[in-house]
């Protein structure tokens, strides 16, 4: 009995490490993990939980971005927006205390426990236009492009401030190399705000 709780402890090991070391509950399950296993590895100390429902291995070399790779890993169908992601491209001054995360219209709430999260409702074809990736500690995390935060930020501005939109749209034009300024317009207009954001960018040119 004893060597068959080995066998299992060390191919569910195996399974992490194929896994960037992190894994939900569900996944675990999924990819053949029984449950008494997993809590079994928990309570031996080999893997800790970095959130609810989320494990990594302990012997995996410490996270370099742990937050980005766990809110990716536990929301992978989220998206980084507004300031988190002005944030990521370098496009603002504002010190993010949450991360953003957009979410398709009438999604589940997801339940996190840290790194604190604030949701914003996006509707199709605004939530699935604009994404880019980019990996933290081997989790893929999905972040909106520059020119589709900016138009973003100027669609929210009554919760983020306009002067924070402003300020992207400025950075993003002085920072560019080659500002794509049909495409800011494009997403723009996708947001409904172009005629909002035409005056500030015409004063800026």
């Amino acid at each position: 009995m004893r060597s068959s709780s080995t066998k299992h402890l060390a191919q569910a090991r195996r399974v992490f490490a194929k896994n960037q070391s992190m894994l939900r509950t569900s996944d675990a399950i999924r990819l053949g993990i029984h449950p008494r296993t997993l809590y079994s590895l928990r309570d031996k100390g080999q893997i800790e939980q970095i959130s609810r429902g989320l494990y990594r291995l302990k012997s995996a070399k410490p996270l370099a971005n742990p937050d980005w790779a766990t809110v990716a890993a536990k929301i992978p169908r989220g998206v980084i927006c507004l300031i988190s992601a002005l944030s990521h491209h370098g496009l603002t001054t504002q010190v993010p205390h949450t991360i953003d995360i957009a979410l398709p219209s009438h999604s589940r709430v997801p339940k996190l426990d840290y790194p604190p999260i604030r949701i914003f409702w996006f509707s199709d074809p605004a939530f699935s236009s604009g994404v880019d990736t980019f990996t933290a500690d081997g989790v893929t995390v999905r972040v909106y492009s520059p020119e589709k935060t900016i138009a973003d930020c100027f669609k929210y501005r009554n919760k983020i401030g306009l002067d924070v939109a402003i300020e992207a749209l400025k950075s993003y034009l002085e920072r560019s190399k080659k500002p794509n300024l049909k495409l800011v317009l494009k997403f723009a207009e996708l947001n409904r705000v172009q005629k909002i954001m035409r005056p500030y960018l015409e004063a800026m040119m």
